[in-house]
């Protein structure tokens, strides 16, 4: 009975940020793409969501079902083998599933040795 008691006190005067949800993952493909003439869908350096892509930014295109699982637009993303936080500015055709793409700005070159990989994304 104490040790019931003893919890509820614990939950009751612990911070907020004890309590909130653990940061979700979520392994997918990740292809790397460029703002250049030809490709894309109109502006290259505009995303789908209105935003202009300018290279040295650290933004990724998703797929549109990893919108259900809770990834929108300027969410905070951290994938794992690479430095820093990404954005989401950009969303994919909608035949793709499971799938990011990472902006490398006008490296065309950096964009072809990044390849195709899977990597796991995390997110708060």
């Amino acid at each position: 009975m104490f040790a019931a008691r003893f919890f509820l006190l614990c939950l009751l005067l612990a911070p907020a940020t004890l309590l909130a949800e653990a940061p979700q993952s979520l392994t997918v493909r990740a292809t790397a793409y460029n703002s250049l003439p030809g490709q894309g869908v109109g502006d290259p350096s505009i995303g789908a969501w209105g935003d202009r892509l300018e290279p040295g930014m650290k933004a990724i295109a998703i797929s549109r079902d990893l919108l259900a699982a809770g990834l929108g637009h300027r969410s905070v993303v951290r994938i794992d083998g690479l430095p820093g936080e990404y954005r989401v500015l950009d969303k994919m055709n909608a035949r793709w599933q499971r799938k990011i793409d990472i902006y490398f700005g006008e490296d065309r070159e950096a964009a072809l040795e990044w390849g195709n990989r899977r990597v796991t994304i995390r997110w708060d």
